[in-house]
């Protein structure tokens, strides 16, 4: 499938990308990733489908914590662990390993790392990742070639919104852009329904973070991504630097608010989309592949034409502090 370059990131550089998913996190996965895989987790409730077999995209950094919720939630499942980075594989290996006397045991399916089913799994979940990928309409691509037909894709990321207020105050002083652009959430519908996905949904909330410290905003800061704009400052920021944003990012305290803590507002979109049974082109020649041909044949018939739809909400949730 071709990519096209209108629905990419337009400010992203692949290299610095590939560079960070092989980084692996140093304390475990990031507080504000685990919050969303609560949140995203709690959406489940929703979904009538009982997935048979799940897959977990990369969730040591996606979030430990939200992978064992949804394996207790369907505790029948086979549960797969996808890890595309050979660097963090033993790391995520030893992250999900249950000792003999943990709860863990019994609690939920046993995660497999070996190759899923030929034929998909019913439910693909992967957590904060897209909106660090550079090439996003591949990766898309690749989970849906992940998900069984009539199974569901669950997901989540950034959206434009976030640090906002970092971003501005990077304009106002004259320096590269903060961060990367992030994708709007009818963006992510689209190609969604471009790599065949069916009836996406989508919505969207605003998580406000705030810290007492410049340290301890930076701290978190860096476990959640880094600047991966083309233009970012291109060497090491020295020391000079470093005290002028520390001296500057107490700008961000909400006056109304008062108490001077330093807040940053994170754009949070969430997703999920089904995958119909595929449809074959008329022609006077077509090409399927076995896997598709094996789901038209059991179906009886070719899937319905995906149709696409999107679902904005805009929610605030404001956390009292964390260091």
């Amino acid at each position: 499938m071709a990519t096209d370059p209108a629905r990419r990131p337009p400010t992203i550089d692949p290299t610095a990308a590939a560079r960070w998913t092989r980084l692996a996190p140093a304390d475990g996965s990031p507080w504000l990733h685990e919050e969303i895989g609560r949140r995203m987790e709690d959406r489940l409730q929703w979904i009538k489908a009982q997935p048979r077999t799940w897959a977990d995209w990369s969730p040591l950094r996606g979030g430990l914590e939200a992978h064992e919720l949804v394996a207790r939630r369907y505790r029948e499942a086979a549960c797969f662990v996808i890890e595309t980075e050979p660097a963090l594989a033993a790391a995520t290996s030893q992250a999900l390993a249950s000792p003999w006397w943990s709860a863990r045991r019994w609690q939920g399916g046993k995660a497999r790392f070996d190759a899923p089913p030929e034929d998909g799994v019913d439910l693909l979940w992967a957590n904060m990742s897209l909106h660090m990928a550079a090439d996003p309409e591949a990766l898309i691509a690749q989970w849906h070639r992940l998900v069984a037909t009539d199974g569901f894709l669950m997901f989540s990321c950034l959206g434009p919104d976030t640090v906002r207020e970092l971003r501005a105050l990077h304009a106002r002083l004259g320096w590269p852009a903060a961060g990367h652009e992030y994708t709007d959430m009818h963006d992510w519908g689209d190609m969604l329904v471009h790599a065949g996905f069916a009836e996406p949904v989508m919505d969207m909330e605003r998580i406000v973070l705030t810290w007492a410290t410049p340290e301890a905003a930076l701290a978190e800061l860096r476990t959640l991504g880094r600047n991966l704009h083309p233009a970012r400052f291109p060497a090491l920021r020295g020391k000079a630097w470093h005290r002028s944003l520390k001296e500057a990012l107490p700008e961000l305290a909400p006056a109304e608010e008062g108490g001077g803590r330093i807040a940053l507002t994170f754009e949070v979109i969430y997703g999920h989309a089904f995958k119909p049974a595929p449809r074959v082109a008329l022609s006077a020649e077509s090409a399927v592949s076995l896997r598709e041909m094996r789901s038209m044949l059991q179906r009886g018939r070719p899937g319905a034409e995906p149709q696409g739809r999107s679902q904005g909400e805009d929610r605030s949730a404001q956390r009292a502090g964390y260091r």
